[in-house]
Order: C-alpha cells, then structure tokens, then sequence
C-alpha cells in the first residue's frame, strides 16, 4: 500500500491537514452555541447549513476548476474557507454562522472535487484501491486528529478559529508545490432517484437513511455530550472515539459482506445501530461505557453507506458505476442536510437523548425495510458480488477512484 500511495503522498497530507484544521469546527460551533443557550433547532439549522453548502458544491464548483485549473482553484477555496473560519471570531450570530457555514461546505467541496481528481488521474487499475483506502485513512485520521483543538479554546475563545485558519492556509502548500499534472475534469453523469430505485431500493434507501444519520451526529453529538455535562476534553475524545470506531470496523464488515449476502450485513448493521442510539439514549452517566457504545456506533453506521454503495454496484454494469455512485453521493449527502434539523427538534422535545433516538428510529426503519427486501427480493449470487470498497462520502467525483473503472473511462455522455 505504502508503495501505492507515495505518488499521491503530497495530496493525501493535504485532505489529512484540511480535515484536522476543520474537522473539529462543527463540533465547536455546536458546544459555543449551546453555552449561550441557544435551541437545539437553531443548532441543527446551523448544521444543515453545512450539508446544503457541501451538496451544492459538489454539483457546482467543478465549473470554478475548469476555468482556473486545480492549483489555483484549490488556492482559492482553502483561501475563502481560511477566512470564514476566523470570520467566527467576529460575532457569534445564528443567521452569520449558518452563512459561513455555507460556505465552508461549498468550499469543502471544491477541495474534494480538486483532490478527488488529481487522485484518478495518478491512479492506475492496480494502485486505485490502495490510494483510496489511503484517502478515506487520511480523511478520518484529520477529523479525529483535529478534535482535539477544542481545547484550545478556554483561555482565549478565539484562539481554535486562529489554528484553524493556519492549519488551513498551510494546507495549501503540498498542493500548490506538487509536481502531479494537473487533470481535465470531466462531465460526471449521475443516476435520477428512480434509477437508482429500480435499482436497489435498498442500497438507495439505505444511503440516505445513513446521511441523515451520520449528519444528525456530526451536527449535534457535541451538543449531546454537552448536555450530558462532558467537559470539552472529554467531547472531543468522545467525537474522537466514534470516529476511530469507523475507521476500524468498517474493512471486518466489508470483508464480511464479501463472504455473505451483503444484504444481510447491511440489516446487521442497522440493527446493531438501532441497539447501540437505544443505549447511549439512557445513559445518564458518562462513563467508559459511553465512550464503548461511541465506538460500536462509529464502526457499525460509517460502514453503512460503504455497504449500500457496494450492493448496489453488484448491480449495474460497469459503465454505469460511476453515474450510480455519483447519484448515491448526492442522495446521502441530502440526507445528511436534512438529519440534522429533525434531530435537532426531537432533542428539543426529549432533551439530550433525543438526538440518538432519532438516529435509532431511522436505523430501526431501515432495517425493518431491509427485512422485507431480502423477503422479496432476490439475493445475489456470491460469485456476482463485487469486492467491498470504501467509498467516499465526499462528491461524486469520488466515484472514478473504483478501481473497476478502466483508466481510459469516459463517460458515456462525453464519448
């Protein structure tokens, strides 16, 4: 793998240094919100913000790096969200942190796009997998790396928007020195929701069921853990811990998706999900049990869009992976912008443990769905399974880094 990755190294300390000098910012933004006691609505509204921003730049801002190529593009968003990250510092109002927000998700998605690119044109069909796993290991290392810079904040209440922003602007460096060519973006087609109904009502259902998830969770896990009256170290080894849960568990499932109808890992998963928001949902006392139940709850949701992307790409020709997964993206990333504002209402209404029964009741319905697909659908034959993947929840750009995808790919529309 390390002889993989080498090539891309400059780009993959670039996506591990963006994620640790903003991973943390939803966190933070989160806890500083709910000390001034602002609602858990207006919270979650925040957060949606986010999402929205990340969605439209993943449809949008590839016509930015068109125009200006990636080095200069890439500049020019690690820039704007440098400097909406200390624009925090200035006033502490709802309506300019959900703009910022925005922002930031837009920015974030350029980014994505820039580097998610520059990865598939240095990719070849016997490095891709290895690169890929290297940037999902870079992505999550930096956001629970950069947890941590929370505590920066108790002297100096600006102080965690200050390393973000040098975290950031140094960001630049590794892509702005790289020697890698700079790649055409091109047009990336997308499957409609009725296609990708057709195709796996499971798979599409699924993914957006975990969006709203995992979006509820970066949302608002910090205002739980506040109301469950953790100090700031102990959120982010908290935020932390979850994180490092997905990043471990989730190549075991993939490996036992391979093995066994992924369908029914995909059901095991959302039941253990459903177990899992229903115990944190009564814990009343913080304790390593809390931090235990974090982890089994990392590992079990952030394999869920993984594993419904894979089914549902055991499905579909090759020529229409890309589409399907590009589709699959914007499907999950919609319900991570919409997780968080219903969320924030039950958590209005049931207090702290609102927020995990929520994630419960949506883990609960999708495996009960599940149920009655694998009752009426036919199961795929092991022999026509693909290899799990780590698919990326970033943009649909993500989805040339398959390492089925010939390397002269073109899309369909383009050829």
């Amino acid at each position: 793998m390390l002889t993989a990755v080498m090539p891309v190294r400059t780009l993959l300390l670039a996506i591990f240094m963006m994620m640790a000098g903003t991973g943390f910012l939803s966190t933070l933004l989160s806890v500083r919100l709910e000390r001034e006691g602002v609602s858990s609505f207006l919270i979650g509204l925040v957060a949606t913000c986010f999402f929205a921003g990340l969605t439209i730049g993943s449809l949008r801002a590839s016509h930015v790096i068109q125009r200006v190529g990636h080095i200069r593009a890439f500049a020019s968003f690690v820039s704007i969200f440098s400097a909406s990250t200390l624009a925090y510092a200035f006033h502490q109002d709802v309506p300019l942190w959900s703009f910022l927000r925005f922002v930031d998700g837009f920015c974030l998605a350029g980014v994505y796009i820039c580097l998610e690119s520059w990865l598939h044109e240095k990719a070849t069909m016997t490095t891709r997998g290895a690169i890929l796993a290297g940037y999902t290991i870079a992505l999550y290392s930096g956001q629970g790396f950069g947890q941590f810079l929370l505590n920066l904040g108790d002297e100096l209440p600006s102080l965690p928007f200050m390393a973000a922003a040098v975290i950031l602007s140094l960001a630049v460096l590794p892509v702005a020195l790289t020697h890698i060519p700079q790649p055409d973006i091109t047009y990336q087609p997308r499957s409609t929701i009725r296609r990708l109904y057709a195709i796996s009502p499971l798979g599409l259902v699924g993914a957006t069921l975990a969006g709203m998830m995992l979006g509820a969770f970066f949302g608002l896990g910090a205002v739980y853990a506040s109301r469950l009256g953790l100090t700031l170290t102990a959120t982010a080894f908290f935020m932390s811990q979850v994180i490092l849960g997905g990043v471990v568990l989730q190549w075991p499932l993939g490996w036992l998706s391979d093995r066994y109808d992924r369908r029914m890992v995909i059901i095991g998963c959302f039941t253990a999900v459903f177990f899992v928001s229903l115990a944190i949902t009564f814990v009343d006392v913080p304790d390593v049990a809390l931090l235990l139940l974090g982890m089994l709850f990392g590992g079990t949701s952030f394999a869920l869009y993984p594993l419904c992307a894979s089914h549902v790409n055991d499905q579909v020709p090759l020529e229409e992976r890309v589409g399907v997964s590009g589709g699959l993206v914007l499907v999950y990333s919609a319900g991570s912008a919409l997780g968080p504002m219903i969320a924030a209402a039950m958590m209005g209404i049931m207090g702290a443990g609102g927020l995990f029964l929520f994630i419960g009741i949506c883990s609960g319905l999708a495996a009960l769905y599940g149920f009655w697909r694998a009752q009426t659908g036919q199961a795929i034959p092991d022999d026509a399974q693909g290899a799990f993947m780590t698919y990326a929840t970033t943009t649909p750009m993500s989805a040339t880094l398959d390492p089925e995808i010939p390397e002269d790919y073109v899309p369909a529309d383009q050829s």
